[in-house]
């Protein structure tokens, strides 16, 4: 983390038995508030889950009290720094899922696979036996991603489930004796996925602590298995080995990672579309993108930010 940038931001996530999450929510939103912190938390009977920014003495006050909930002494953090805000205001939401799987009955806090730290990765990525899912959505798998990594082509994580189900006996006919790797950016999603697995009545299931974020940060590039960038929902939009900013920017018409081909396409048309996205939308949803980034433009002139530009401060995968 950049010491010298005057924003800290915290993406965090912890597993947790909350009975009453709604009582939770006022007591965390004010301490935000009166810490001039903005972001999103999430808070569901699951746990919590979010990125919020400030100073970083601000954020040191609300991971303490978040570490003080039950079950969240071990709160998983990740730090970034940022010259400006990245958000533009503080929301606490009481959800059904910090992360949203669709499946009923998956507890995390119950039973999950077995953690595997980023030193040990390689060895069990590189075992024959070992079936490696990437548990992100397929544009963020697009960008990078390990060696050997299926990818599932899912939108969003709730698709996960199916695509599961739908090829498990694919998947458990490659090997005698499989066992099943699975990693995200942070680690919430493979996390889930493998309670889920697991529920499954799936063995041997394993995943990356700290997710590719820890792997990137801990382990140096000449012993990577790593392939690429990784995309990350702030500001840097794609971070490399180290967590060096990576080459990716983003498309505020749909949120995906695109680099200078995508700039250069006729397709591409700031704030309104990319190649990725241009087929997808209609010309009112054109016309109504044009008329943000507009305001956008105007916002910036008088110093200020706009609604609009905020960056997605949720969970990726929600």
């Amino acid at each position: 983390m950049n010491q010298h940038l005057p924003i800290t931001v915290a993406a965090l996530y912890r597993f947790a038995a909350f009975e009453a999450p709604e009582k939770i929510q006022p007591p965390l939103l004010r301490l935000c508030k009166q810490n001039a912190i903005k972001g999103t938390l999430l808070l569901a009977h699951e746990g919590v889950n979010g990125t919020i920014a400030g100073t970083a003495d601000a954020i040191a006050a609300v991971v303490e009290h978040i570490r003080s909930l039950p079950g969240c002494d071990d709160l998983d953090v990740k730090y970034s720094s940022a010259k400006e805000m990245p958000f533009y205001r503080m929301k606490v939401r009481l959800k059904n899922e910090i992360v949203t799987l669709g499946v009923d009955g998956i507890d995390p806090t119950r039973e999950v696979g077995t953690y595997v730290h980023a030193k040990d990765w390689n060895d069990l990525i590189s075992d024959p036996d070992t079936i490696i899912i990437d548990t992100r959505n397929d544009y963020e798998v697009g960008i990078g991603s390990f060696e050997g990594a299926i990818n599932p082509k899912t939108k969003a994580f709730r698709d996960f489930p199916k695509w599961f189900r739908d090829n498990r006996a694919a998947l458990t006919a490659r090997t005698n004796n499989p066992k099943f790797a699975m990693f995200c950016t942070g680690g919430i999603r493979c996390e889930k996925s493998t309670a889920f697995l697991k529920a499954e009545g799936i063995d041997e299931v394993y995943h990356l602590e700290g997710g590719i974020l820890r792997y990137l940060e801990e382990i140096p590039e000449e012993d990577s298995k790593w392939r690429g960038e990784c995309f990350v929902f702030d500001e840097r939009v794609s971070v490399g080995h180290g967590l060096a900013l990576g080459e990716k920017q983003l498309c505020h018409a749909c949120r995906r990672p695109i680099d200078a081909a995508d700039m250069a396409s006729e397709y591409y048309i700031e704030g309104i579309s990319c190649p990725h996205c241009h087929e997808e939308r209609s010309d009112e949803d054109r016309r109504r993108f044009a008329e943000r980034q507009k305001q956008i433009a105007l916002a910036k002139k008088r110093g200020e930010q706009h609604l609009g530009a905020e960056l997605n401060s949720e969970s990726p995968d929600d």
